[in-house]
């Protein structure tokens, strides 16, 4: 019987402490391919590379794991994997470990999340993983048999067809996992203006995260203030399809 075969990804660049952990986690569950940028790739979203050639390379093979890196965003990655690297498609794609929460609307920033949904679009059970940690040595140790058995659970019981898991866990203690929803919210004050020595004005995109609904409990933001991994099914479809029938009525 043929192990699942694992496509990991992330959007932190290949030498990046969160990767290196999840690569290590998913060779417990499968055999795994390797697919990461070459670099940082923060808040890249779904981007894709349409300027210059996408090029890839193989760093590094043994029983069990290939691993590559490319030029390209965390979406090129897993779209150069299914189509010149892999030779079937994965029985599971993770993306992580991200370094900084992904919860609430940063899933549309996200590079890491944008991976995962190019994962789900092509009908690949996928989950994206991240901590509330930004440090490049942030501890990991924790979260790592929650995320085993949540791919192992994703892996057994699978996915419908257009939804991801986003996962996020707090930094330190860990009380156990919650499902939530994604938290209404957004950021402000997003661009510091500033000067250079040569007296012209930048910006250095900085801000906070403004929860619009605190007091709410079945939240992925409300989880994380509390200890608990949040689990949040999401979906690629974008519709309202409630609002189609109000603006059926519309003057059109």
């Amino acid at each position: 019987m043929k192990r699942p075969l694992i496509l990991i990804t992330n959007d932190d660049g290949d030498t990046a402490n969160g990767i290196d952990i999840l690569t290590k986690l998913m060779m417990q569950i499968g055999d795994v391919v390797v697919m990461a940028p070459d670099g940082p790739r923060s808040g890249q979203s779904n981007a894709i590379t349409v300027s210059h050639p996408l090029r890839y390379s193989k760093i590094e093979e043994r029983e069990g794991l290939v691993r590559y890196k490319s030029n390209g965003t965390p979406t090129d990655c897993v779209k150069l994997a299914l189509h010149d690297v892999l030779d079937r498609k994965p029985d599971l794609l993770v993306s992580g470990i991200n370094h900084g929460s992904n919860a609430a609307i940063n899933i549309i920033y996200s590079g890491t999340m944008g991976a995962v949904l190019e994962g789900c679009e092509n009908g690949i059970t996928s989950i994206g993983f991240s901590i509330c940690d930004h440090s490049y040595n942030a501890d990991f140790s924790i979260f790592e048999q929650y995320i085993l058995q949540i791919a192992r659970e994703t892996l057994k019981n699978g996915l419908p067809y257009g939804v991801c898991l986003n996962v996020n866990a707090p930094k330190g203690a860990i009380k156990g996992i919650r499902v939530a929803r994604q938290c209404k919210g957004n950021w402000t004050e997003e661009y510091a203006k500033r000067v250079d020595p040569q007296g012209k004005t930048y910006f250095w995109l900085t801000g906070h995260f403004k929860n619009h609904e605190p007091q709410a409990h079945d939240t992925d933001e409300w989880a994380l203030a509390n200890g608990y991994v949040s689990v949040v099914p999401s979906k690629i479809d974008l519709t309202d399809y409630q609002l189609i029938k109000d603006i059926n009525k519309w003057d059109l």
